[in-house]
């Protein structure tokens, strides 16, 4: 697969207690947002934590962009990377993940 790829995850998180479960979302945001700049190949990060608080959300969503496959599976186990999931430990509790081809404009 050749081109530009989009990598989307959301995550729901560990926490009793609406405190636990804003902490927790501010450092997978915290965590992940210093991923920029810091991996070949990543082109756009971003991290949205939710505010409709429904029972079925997931609390992070991560919004990437890589340059191509390749980037997006050297990503996979890049040491920042898996620094941050090592940071995370079991604070996730499920996890959701779509990628897909970015589609040029005008074609």
């Amino acid at each position: 697969m050749s081109g530009a790829i989009r990598h989307i995850v959301m995550w729901r998180l560990r926490g009793e207690t609406p405190e636990e479960r804003s902490a927790a979302r501010v450092k997978v945001k915290t965590l992940f947002e210093g991923l920029r700049g810091r991996i070949d190949g990543l082109t756009h990060i971003e991290v949205g934590v939710d505010v409709s608080d429904v029972d079925y959300a997931c609390d992070v969503v991560l919004f990437s962009e890589f340059t191509d496959h390749a980037s997006l599976q050297a990503y996979a186990t890049h040491p920042e990377h898996l620094r941050v999931r090592e940071a995370l430990g079991d604070l996730r509790i499920g996890r959701f993940q779509v990628d897909y081809p970015i589609k040029e404009t005008g074609t």
